[in-house]
């Protein structure tokens, strides 16, 4: 039995962003199962600015390795470039890294969501109702613009590189892969 999404998705504009066809092909197919009509590709970040400059998207979707540059330079270009039609549009980054450290710098790039592969349609759309449901504020810093990287008030950030190196116990948390829901605690931080 297949369950009605909780939302109409077939008005949003999405830009994908992978210099891998078979995946853009791929999220592509699964934005379209979603019922999203209006998907632009780009094969590459330089690409993927040029197709912003006409296109409208309210979500852009972005692997985080390619190049020459990368998916987090592209976060970074988009949302501090003078030049950037929209610094606020929503990311999502894709990545079959997952590591601790990995995520982090996603998030401190200025991403919405993290999304680990491969990817599905569940994950996928819970990542969008994720970004229409809980939209968050923009924060400008000397060092840092773009969505309130603290989901919950939590106080002082546990990870950050001037509190500690290292996890309690003394463990590195970035010689491992980290699983959907430890994904999802640290982009809600």
């Amino acid at each position: 039995m297949t369950t009605q999404p909780r939302f109409g998705l077939e008005k949003l504009s999405v830009l994908i962003v992978d210099d891998n066809r078979h995946m853009r092909a791929l999220v592509q197919s699964i934005l379209h199962a979603l019922g999203i009509k209006a998907i632009r590709e780009a094969g590459d970040a330089a690409e993927a600015f040029k197709e912003l400059q006409h296109f409208s998207a309210d979500v852009i979707i972005i692997d985080w390795h390619m190049e020459p540059l990368d998916g987090l330079d592209f976060v970074r270009l988009v949302r501090t470039a003078k030049d950037s039609p929209n610094p606020y549009v929503p990311m999502i980054m894709l990545s079959g890294h997952t590591e601790h450290q990995r995520i982090c710098d996603a998030r401190d790039a200025g991403v919405n969501e993290f999304l680990a592969n491969p990817i599905s349609a569940k994950s996928l759309y819970a990542r969008i109702i994720s970004i229409i449901e809980h939209p968050r504020p923009f924060i400008r810093t000397k060092t840092y613009f773009g969505p309130d990287r603290r989901r919950q008030n939590l106080g002082p950030p546990r990870w950050s590189e001037e509190r500690r190196k290292e996890t309690p116990g003394g463990k590195n948390k970035d010689a491992a892969s980290l699983s959907s829901s430890d994904i999802d605690a640290l982009m809600r931080k």
